[in-house]
């Protein structure tokens, strides 16, 4: 029957911090899962490596609620060398891939859980993960996997299952039933049977200690439904029914209980646990009320020992233990043994339990690894030494074991030195004696502890005569051992060995007057290891670390030397760790408050290139931190600072970081921001459209007025015309048509360029009205014709007396200067042109509009036309002009709306347009 695989993560192509791969081979409400690093490489690979070869049947993916991969594909291996190479995809078979939803119905809420039915037999599976779905969630562009489970059995079972496939047909044929008729047509009694204990969404949302409480009263129904103890079953059925909801709201107040410690409601978390405590108790007295459990006490995770079959430091409590790694039995002691009938102690199995061991490190992990699936990720063993076999196990030490005993040498005292390590302390050794460097050496903290204390007070009991030389020998060894227990990662070592340290910078070398350079030694010594310490992985030795080389650089004795600085200042390396690398710039900025940069070691130059070169970290946190400090050097420096950093332009500023860097200037100088300029644009704009709809409507008025007076004087003369009708909604009025002119009379008082007709288009006045007023035509920058505007790109190609300075730019087919054509391209003025048929191209705004003649004239002299006609944006309105009676009336023209009020009068067929001031007749 198909049942849950365990596995171990073989390799990842890599993982943000705190969200390993190895996080998947846990099952629990709590668990975070993988995420793929920030603005990754795709696509992403995890390759797991299950338990023992096996037949996959089902495999369930857990994804994230907003980083989604759009795909993921999966491949299966058989075996591979031991020099395993898992990105070589022709050591893989290719499965088939599976979609995933982009969650966009749910807003991204919801997880999405996916099960796919395979049949494959191999031990290697990879996952490759494709790019992800975009949502604004998903800043940083990553995947996640919350779970992964694997369900399948044991491939040397599909054999097995082609011999028992041919003994059931020779028992059919013979007449014999070798199956439980009690079995049959129910579901426990198919081969392809998978339980719901085995499904991933089981143990993703129970209780870790329910869930294992759950299989094992699985396990005893099926058990009594073989007996035929059906009462019993029917018992343990509705108890497991139960108990899943029991495990559901535990496993809920488990992630309420998370959630409030990461927020630091310590108060909330505490209330959580409570709940938790008193509702579990609850349930497992009534366990043993109804017998379904033992009345032994059930044990929780957090209640035991963090290292399972740990012995007691006293000889005399010390039991023989098998060489089995301690981890393969415990998880199974831990749950099994409440529930199930007596058992021999894990501790006590015997040859007919345990006929082999396998001791290699491959098989140990394998089965640590599938142990740990069913604890809590806070609450797993740590793994036992396994670096010499034997009879009994010996765990690491913790931390905080003060009463752990030595492994070597007599009670109390430290084990004696290896001749490597009398060969790497020998200078110390012949300054300090061996028992003390022993100490230092010792494979016990608290042993390592108090050699350094033994060493400050030593130091600090040297007498003030004492020769230079000999003072000098055991700085120099002192430093030795510092620099080891720099890199010790227990945290009262560590705090020793810093306490030591600056004993020496600021007692030790002035009480005996040694000089700068035996402070430099030790500064140049253990900086650098400190700087490493403050990218470690523990939280707290960062901050005591990063405390402490401020602190130390601020020593007047140090402060001279300006060393620390320098080694602020060091580019990024690519490769190295978030934490390190935001400690590195935090220091600095922190620092440079402290210091400025005026005979510190720091300098404009340095500071400026290294803040420049972080803008463009991997990290957002450190990007943060250059942009303060850039700023904070702009405030003392101000136009120093500007020589480091790119012009401020609009292509420079769609980069959000050097856009936040260029406001900040503005605000330090007191100018506005971008932002408020655009306010005050946006503001002065409504203000014209105010003004702008005002002066229509009093254009209106003026128009109706003139429609009066027009309608009284054709009424006095006999004939009536006919009055059009006026669209006041659009800020346009239609006055009557004129009359008709005589053909040899046409184009009198008429500008052929943009239609308008008036009596005060005389010959000097057309010219005047060309050279400034006509909203069809403007004058050439470079040579000061009059050209159209149309036909502008092409005089300043072919006609200009600058035409040899132009070049056509070949995306937006504009004139531009040559010089100007690489910077021009890059700026969004240079959008795309559109072909002549498709559309017109208005060398003004850039802009492209629909194609024709009359287009032209819509764009240029419309209201919702070129924006960048200064001709319509600056020319006054002017007002309407009475003719006596009998002649046709006046085109008004409004410059303000750019506006052609009156019918529009079509470019006569006689004359041809010129690139010049003047036009000639054909």
């Amino acid at each position: 029957m198909p049942h849950k695989i365990g596995f171990v993560v073989v390799s990842s192509s890599g993982h943000e911090d705190g969200f390993s791969a190895r996080e998947l081979m846990i099952h629990a409400p709590t668990v975070s899962g993988w995420r793929s690093p920030r603005f990754c490489q795709f696509p992403q690979e995890i390759v797991l490596q299950m338990v023992e070869r096996c037949r996959i049947r089902k495999l369930q993916l857990l994804a994230h609620q907003y980083m989604i991969p759009s795909k993921v594909e999966f491949y299966i291996s058989e075996s591979l060398p031991e020099y395993f190479v898992p990105y070589q995809a022709e050591r893989f078979r290719r499965l088939g891939y599976i979609s995933l939803c982009d969650n966009e119905k749910t807003g991204c809420k919801a997880r999405e859980l996916k099960s796919v039915y395979v049949d494959a037999v191999g031990q290697f599976l990879k996952l490759i993960f494709h790019e992800n779905h975009v949502n604004k969630y998903n800043i940083y562009n990553q995947v996640a996997l919350v779970a992964v489970n694997i369900i399948g059995d044991p491939a040397d079972f599909s054999d097995e299952s082609n011999i028992t496939s041919r003994e059931k047909l020779i028992d059919h044929y013979l007449g014999h039933k070798s199956e439980d008729p009690a079995l049959e047509g129910t579901c426990t009694g198919k081969s392809d049977y998978i339980s719901p204990l085995d499904d991933l969404a089981f143990d993703m949302y129970q209780d870790p200690e329910v869930a294992q409480i759950i299989r094992k009263l699985d396990e005893r129904k099926r058990e009594a439904v073989q007996k035929e103890r059906y009462d019993y079953a029917k018992k343990l059925k509705q108890a497991i029914a139960d108990l899943q909801k029991v495990g559901e709201r535990l496993g809920r107040y488990e992630v309420e209980k998370r959630c409030a410690v990461e927020k630091e409601d310590y108060d909330l978390a505490k209330e959580k646990k409570q709940q938790m405590e008193q509702f579990r108790s609850q349930v497992y007295e009534q366990l043993q009320l109804h017998s379904l459990v033992d009345p032994e006490p059930v044990r929780r995770p957090s209640d035991l020992p963090l290292q399972p079959l740990a012995h007691s430091a006293s000889p005399r409590h010390q039991q023989p233990v098998p060489s089995l790694p301690q981890e393969d039995r415990a998880p199974e002691s831990q749950f099994a043994e409440p529930f199930l009938q007596e058992k021999p102690p894990a501790h006590a199995l015997g040859p007919s339990q345990h006929s082999t061991v396998d001791l290699s490190p491959r098989a140990t992990d394998l089965h640590l690894k599938t142990h740990l699936q069913s604890v809590p990720y806070d609450e797993r063993p740590l793994p036992a030494s396994r670096k010499q076999p034997a009879v009994a196990l010996e765990p690491e030490k913790s931390d905080s074991d003060v009463s752990e005993a030595p492994r070597g040498g007599a009670a109390g005292e430290p084990e004696p030195l290896t001749e490597k390590a009398l060969r790497e302390a020998g200078p110390a050794v012949d300054v300090l004696g061996e028992s003390l460097v022993a100490g230092a050496y010792s494979k016990t903290w608290s042993y390592r502890e108090d050699a350094l204390l033994a060493l400050y007070k030593r130091l600090m009991e040297t007498p003030a005569g004492t020769p230079k030389e000999e003072l000098k020998s055991m700085l120099r060894a002192s430093v030795f051992l510092v620099r080891r227990a720099l890199r010790d990662i227990v945290t009262p070592v560590f705090q020793a060995s810093l306490k030591l340290l600056k004993m020496i910078i600021t007692q030790y070398i002035p009480k005996h007057k040694l000089s700068k350079l035996e402070t430099a030694h030790c500064v140049e010594r253990t900086i650098p290891i400190l700087l490493t310490r403050t990218g470690d992985s523990s939280a707290r030795l960062r901050v005591i670390a990063s405390n402490f080389i401020q602190e130390m650089a601020l020593f007047k004795e140090v402060r001279s030397l300006q060393i620390i600085p320098s080694y602020l200042v060091q580019p990024l390396k690519a490769n190295s760790s978030n934490h390190l690398a935001m400690s590195q710039i935090g220091l600095l900025a922190r620092l440079l408050k402290d210091l400025g940069t005026r005979g510190t070691g720091f300098t404009i130059d340095n500071v400026m290139k290294f803040s420049v070169s972080s803008l463009e970290h991997r990290v957002y946190e450190v990007r943060e931190t250059a942009v303060r400090v850039i700023l904070d050097m702009y405030k003392q420096h101000r136009a120093f600072i500007l020589e480091y950093l790119p012009p401020d332009d609009n292509s420079i500023r769609k980069n959000v970081l050097y856009k936040t860097i260029f406001e900040g200037f503005a605000k330090i100088d007191g100018r506005p921001t971008e932002a408020e300029i655009r306010a005050q644009k946006k503001a002065a704009t409504e203000e014209a459209e105010k003004r702008k709809k005002e002066e229509i409507k009093a254009l209106q008025g003026q128009l109706a007025a003139l429609k009066d007076i027009q309608a009284e004087a054709q009424g006095k003369e006999g004939p009536s015309v006919e009055a059009e009708s006026q669209d006041t909604q659009g800020g346009k009025a239609a006055p009557p048509p004129a009359p008709e002119v005589p053909d040899n009379h046409y184009l009198d008082n008429l500008c052929i360029f943009c239609g308008e007709r008036s009596e005060s288009f005389t010959e000097e006045g057309l010219d005047l009205h060309y050279w400034k007023q006509c909203l069809m035509l403007t004058r050439c920058a470079h040579c000061k014709q009059v050209v159209e505007i149309s036909s502008l790109t092409e005089h300043l190609l072919t006609e200009c007396d600058k035409k040899d300075g132009f070049g056509k730019c070949y995306r937006c087919s504009e004139a531009v200067l040559k010089e100007e054509l690489p910077r021009h391209i890059k700026t969004k003025e240079c959008n795309p042109a559109k072909p002549e048929k498709l559309a017109n191209r208005c060398p003004l705004c850039h802009e492209n509009f629909s194609p024709g003649e009359e287009a032209w004239k819509a764009h240029l002299m419309g209201p919702a036309g070129c924006t960048m006609n200064l001709r319509k944006t600056h020319v006054l309105p002017k007002a309407p002009v009475l003719l006596p009676a009998g002649k046709g009336p006046a085109t008004a023209k409004s410059g303000t709306s750019g506006s052609k009020v009156g019918s529009k009068i079509p470019t006569p067929k006689g004359l041809s347009r010129s690139s010049g001031r003047t036009y000639t007749k054909q």
